[in-house]
């Protein structure tokens, strides 16, 4: 394979593990009447993320996550171009993990994130929640200060915390791919945008302060 290609490979695989792993996490404690409950699609999120995190930052920086690499690409830190290949690559990875999904438990829609909470309510804790997660990945990934070999543990940790604060209220989604791949094969949409703008504008804030606070204070 074309080394160029390589790192948008890694993004639709590190996507399609992640969401296959955690939306099936919800569809399996569906099917067996709660058997995981909130804490273990909890970790099956934050494991799964840790794990491939481990297994491809040295490739692709591991984003995983459309609303991660939107950040990044608003403090140029990765450009346009490779940012839009990486956000296709993670839908198609999403897609897939939707696909198996359907194949493996007879339905994907289980799996669609949705919230107990009134729409703007809903975005803002998808906001405030993907703001915590994508500190953390500036700190650990972006601050060439910190020890990235710990990238994987301390995302995965936060993100399985994080999860395990929004999953009742709005299903803990925190990366627009974790919805989108199941609802395009459930054909489901209600709430939808909810999953994008939410996670997208919590990473942006969360991009700015930590490049132009944290960051430009210790400069």
């Amino acid at each position: 394979m074309n080394r160029e290609a390589t790192p948008y490979l890694a993004e639709l695989l590190g996507t399609f593990g992640f969401v296959l792993v955690g939306a099936g996490s919800v569809v399996v404690n569906s099917q067996t009447n709660g058997s995981l409950g909130v804490l273990g699609i909890s970790l099956a999120h934050g494991l799964s993320l840790l794990a491939f995190i481990y297994a491809f930052n040295h490739i692709s920086g591991a984003h995983f996550n459309p609303a991660v690499t939107i950040s990044l690409w608003l403090v140029k830190k990765i450009e346009g171009s490779v940012a839009a290949g990486y956000v296709i690559a993670q839908l198609a990875g999403a897609v897939l993990a939707g696909i198996f999904i359907e194949g493996l438990f007879g339905s994907s829609r289980l799996a669609v994130p949705q919230p107990s909470l009134e729409p703007s309510a809903a975005l803002l804790v998808e906001a405030i929640l993907t703001f915590l997660l994508v500190l953390v990945v500036f700190g650990i990934i972006v601050d060439r200060r910190s020890h990235t070999s710990h990238a994987g543990l301390a995302i995965g940790l936060v993100f399985a915390g994080l999860v395990l604060v929004g999953f009742y209220l709005t299903g803990g989604a925190l990366n627009p791919a974790r919805a989108f791949g199941p609802a395009l094969i459930a054909n489901f949409w209600g709430s939808h945008l909810i999953y994008w703008f939410g996670p997208i504008l919590g990473a942006a804030a969360a991009a700015l302060v930590y490049e132009h606070g944290v960051l430009r204070s210790n400069k």
